[in-house]
């Protein structure tokens, strides 16, 4: 039980504790701070055994604050690059770097830090996972599908950096902070894009990537600069996508597409958040993808059931993405819902602009996709031709077995001709 405890605060608490120690001593020290930390935490798990705290986030805050010291003998910096802890005026400014504005505002340092403009993509995700987040090495390459050692590389690549462009500690100003907020928020969306439908081989759905990305960019809209349009909107997409999560899947851990999902389950507090920063996202003439994709979303929260549906709109959502943001993806959902609207001919269209290929690990969906156009245009054969290219490359157990459901239906509508 406490070590269920002490793994949870670790992951809900470390990240803040790291960014307010970086706050104190500097980006250079990271890894002895992360060190510190995690100290922190085993600590914890040797003196709760015979006694659990009545306030356990306040034993960890008091025990980071103390862990200061020892930091300072670590590094034997304590006369010449750092102030004095033992008393008067600087005792009181470690305490209050301690308190919720302070730990929030260094957590928003952390995140310009980790999702800064020199590191690679997929180095910022990594970075930002492990130092804002408190995924270990091992977590995060469940979470992307990666050997843990290259995560291990890219994290070592994400700090070699900070030290080569000297990056600072710190929230963008002025002009700065456009682009650098872009940057931030690009990093937030893929985190909760892995979450909501992970690559993973056994979980399709990680919540825990999703409620990170969320807590995250809550952090970045309660700031009064970064509370942009394109921050609710992504937040309001968060919100819609979030609320229908439990949904997904069923008790026999099998996939609830759209249309067999019960909506009674969907979160509706999560629905009504989501309209709520939608009305302040659209506070604006410039749309972005975040802005198209909630809209998308928003426009399945309102129907009722899956066949009120309002396909029309979302192809016009789809084709405005597209425009703005020409993906692959977005023209293999356009002929999707073409497939649906039965417009088998745009359905060829859209097919025919696609490499499947240029869809990488998301293969498997192209294949799917051309099932359903052959099957929908009785054409069995072909169909169960394109499913068995979906089951070759897809790798999500439960996706697997929803597309050998999928298989034996077209068998046996093959069967009756």
């Amino acid at each position: 039980m406490e070590h269920k405890l002490i793994d949870h605060l670790f992951r809900h608490h470390s990240g803040k504790m790291v960014s307010v120690l970086i706050r104190i001593f500097g980006l250079s020290n990271l890894d002895i701070i992360e060190d510190a930390v995690q100290d922190t935490f085993i600590k914890a798990s040797i003196v709760w055994r015979t006694k659990r705290p009545e306030n356990p986030e306040a034993w960890l805050t008091q025990a980071a604050k103390n862990r200061v010291v020892d930091i300072f003998r670590k590094l034997q910096t304590e006369k010449r690059n750092s102030p004095h802890l033992s008393q008067g005026i600087h005792t009181i400014a470690i305490h209050e770097l301690f308190l919720d504005d302070e730990i929030d505002d260094a957590q928003l340092r952390m995140i310009f830090t980790a999702c800064h403009p020199s590191l690679s993509a997929k180095v910022r995700i990594a970075f930002a996972l492990k130092t804002v987040s408190g995924f270990s090495s091992k977590e995060i390459a469940s979470a992307l599908l990666t050997k843990e050692e290259t995560i291990k590389k890219r994290l070592t690549r994400a700090r070699q950096s900070i030290q080569v462009n000297k990056i600072k500690f710190s929230i963008p100003q002025g002009k700065t902070l456009k682009a650098r907020l872009s940057s931030v928020l690009e990093v937030l969306y893929l985190i909760f894009n892995e979450g909501f439908h992970s690559n993973s081989k056994k979980n399709l759905v990680r919540s825990d990537l999703c409620g990170e990305a969320m807590r995250l960019c809550q952090l970045v809209i309660k700031h009064k600069q970064m509370g942009t349009p394109d921050a609710y909107a992504l937040f309001a997409l968060m919100c819609f996508h979030s609320s229908r999560l439990n949904a997904k899947i069923n008790s026999n851990n099998e996939i609830l597409d759209l249309k067999q999902q019960d909506r009674s389950q969907w979160h509706f507090p999560l629905i009504k958040l989501g309209n709520s920063m939608m009305n302040k996202a659209v506070e604006t003439d410039q749309f972005s993808s975040y802005h198209f994709e909630a809209a998308i979303a928003g426009e399945h929260m309102r129907s009722g059931s899956f066949e009120d549906t309002n396909w029309d709109k979302i192809r016009d959502w789809y084709e405005a993405l597209y425009k703005i943001n020409p993906m692959p993806s977005y023209v293999l959902t356009l002929a999707v819902i073409s497939i649906q609207v039965e417009d088998y001919s745009n359905a060829k269209v859209y097919f025919n602009k696609l490499n499947p290929e240029d869809l990488q690990q998301r293969i498997y969906l192209y294949y799917g996709a051309k099932a359903d156009y052959y099957a929908a245009t009785n054409n069995f054969k072909k169909a169960i031709i394109f499913i068995d290219k979906a089951l070759e490359t897809v790798i999500n157990l439960s996706e697997k077995e929803y597309l050998q459901k999928k298989k034996e239906k077209l068998i046996d509508r093959l069967k009756l001709i």
